[in-house]
């Protein structure tokens, strides 16, 4: 388990504390490490260590009839955010990372409650680890989130849900001519394709330059997907959407009634897939 993890979720340091059996299963207490962060999870493994769970949903009565949505959202911790009238609110992700993808799930319902009340950017990490899809699909993005920004979060959602371009640009109404002109310009001024194929420029040689918000990377000290800078202020949270919520509200000088509001306390599930939900947890890639 901690070699299947630690090689296939990069940044992360896994150990484990304890095993028990339950219900037929492993029950596996975690302590993953990330970014000098400790986090005790607890997953579950077959006996036969061929499937790996990274959550279970107990099925009692209790649970089966407890609304979701109510539980209690992770407290964000005590963190003295630099305040403004308009927080400027970015989110840099690795477009395939899972806990990029996490993030953004916990994250969107947030921006779109706020809307105008709040400066807001995805922005991505300044090295893919995911290879050349990622680097192809984080240019369409950048293009989409420039030049038809009211389209975009309907265009992320599905590809949060899906991971198929191809459907979520028609579903969304994108108009792909603009997306592949603006896609051509992006790849010569930053030297996209470029970087891609030239293996001696790649970031500690193993991961392709993305640097189309590299001034940001480097401003802010972005090491890994996902990094939440507000007010130009590398700040953590849970991921859940109300966690997000009080965080973000929490950079106001005067919050906005629409911090009130009771967004789901869930962390959204990691990877593809708009279903489920996982532990709470820090791990990024980087």
């Amino acid at each position: 388990v901690e070699t299947f993890l630690e090689e296939n979720y990069a940044g992360i340091d896994v150990e484990i504390l304890e095993v028990t059996e339950r219900a037929g299963l492993y029950e596996i207490a975690l302590n993953v490490k990330s970014e000098g962060q400790s986090q005790r999870m607890i997953s579950y493994a077959t006996k036969d260590s061929s499937l790996l769970f990274p959550t279970a949903i107990p099925m009692d009565a209790e649970t089966a009839t407890t609304d979701p949505t109510q539980q209690q959202a992770q407290q964000p911790p005590a963190q003295d955010i630099t305040k403004s009238d308009k927080p400027k609110v970015e989110l840099f992700v690795m477009s395939h990372c899972p806990f990029g993808t996490q993030a953004e799930k916990g994250m969107i319902p947030v921006a779109e409650l706020l809307g105008d009340k709040i400066d807001f950017d995805i922005k991505f990490v300044n090295y893919a680890m995911h290879g050349e899809k990622e680097v192809n699909e984080q240019a369409r993005q950048v293009c989409i989130m420039n030049e038809q920004s009211d389209k975009y979060f309907d265009y992320l959602w599905c590809f949060l849900d899906s991971d198929d371009y191809t459907t979520c640009l028609s579903e969304a109404k994108i108009d792909t001519s603009k997306v592949d002109a603006c896609v051509t310009k992006l790849d010569t001024e930053f030297k996209i394709t470029e970087m891609l194929n030239d293996q001696a420029s790649w970031s500690g040689g193993r991961f392709p330059q993305f640097l189309v918000h590299d001034a940001e990377n480097k401003q802010y000290g972005v090491r890994g997907s996902p990094t939440l800078v507000i007010n130009g202020q590398t700040v953590s949270s849970a991921r859940d959407s109300a966690s997000y919520l009080a965080t973000v509200c929490s950079a106001f000088n005067n919050a906005p009634e629409e911090c009130n509001e009771q967004l789901s306390g869930v962390s959204p599930s990691s990877g593809f897939g708009l279903s489920g939900s996982d532990e709470s947890n820090a791990a990024i890639c980087g």
